[in-house]
């Protein structure tokens, strides 16, 4: 466990300049990286805790602002049904080639960074989720840890014709671990059961768990929070990351 610090920096994309907070441990050394994908409200406060207790756990965590050239920077939605409405505008309307290109972005800003190794993974939260496992199709992304990630099964986020994350599954080579909630409307049982075996088909490296837990259960705010699931899933998270991205 470590103290940590944190800084907002910019970065340039073919669809402008994207903000994000960089966590990282606050000592001398190089870390691994994490990228950390928010839900659609951007870098909520319970976001940057997140990210800040993965820091602490000894990795570099970058968290972009998701929807940086719809909004404002430094745009954070709040968790109402104006908020809620805004994000889900802007999830339809951004394509999944512009997440790929921010993504792109960010492994080229902390390959230039000295507290960085150079290896890096993914991690997200709901959309988060889908970007994170949608990251794992760069191959300088060694493996992606994703939590109730939304949209995959339906493919109902914008992208060119076969270009749908779930396609493209198998184009990933690095490893994956997909969390879904038994009680998540976002993911129902008929699609956890595509993903699954599609996912079998197309011979995708992964690790697959069920919990009893609600949509966000992550989320250390509002009611459906689980937070002896949530510490055990910061573990699995620490344990994955220590073995794929550190040699």
């Amino acid at each position: 466990m470590m103290i940590t610090t944190n800084e907002f920096v910019q970065m340039a994309t073919p669809s402008g300049p994207m903000q994000a907070q960089v966590f990282r441990p606050l000592v001398d050394g190089t870390f691994p990286c994490i990228i950390f994908y928010s839900e659609i409200f951007q870098i909520t406060a319970p976001i940057a805790r997140s990210a800040n207790i993965l820091a602490g756990l000894g990795f570099v965590v970058v968290v972009p602002e998701v929807f940086h050239e719809l909004n404002p920077m430094g745009t954070v939605l709040g968790y109402d049904d104006a908020g809620k409405d805004k994000g889900n505008k802007d999830k339809w309307a951004k394509p999944l080639e512009d997440h790929d290109y921010d993504t792109q972005a960010i492994i080229d800003f902390v390959s230039q960074q000295p507290y960085c190794t150079g290896a890096v993974g993914a991690m997200g939260v709901c959309i988060g989720g889908h970007l994170a496992f949608r990251a794992a199709l760069n191959p300088a992304i060694k493996s992606a840890f994703c939590l109730y990630p939304t949209d995959i099964h339906s493919d109902t986020l914008p992208c060119a014709e076969a270009n749908d994350s779930l396609t493209r599954a198998g184009d990933i080579d690095g490893e994956v671990y997909l969390v879904f909630g038994k009680q998540d409307p976002h993911v129902p049982l008929d699609g956890r059961q595509k993903l699954y075996q599609h996912f079998q088909a197309v011979g995708l490296n992964y690790h697959w768990q069920e919990v009893n837990a609600q949509h966000a259960f992550m989320r250390d705010e509002g009611e459906r929070y689980d937070s002896a699931l949530a510490l055990e899933m910061y573990a699995k998270a620490q344990q994955f990351f220590q073995r794929t991205l550190i040699s």
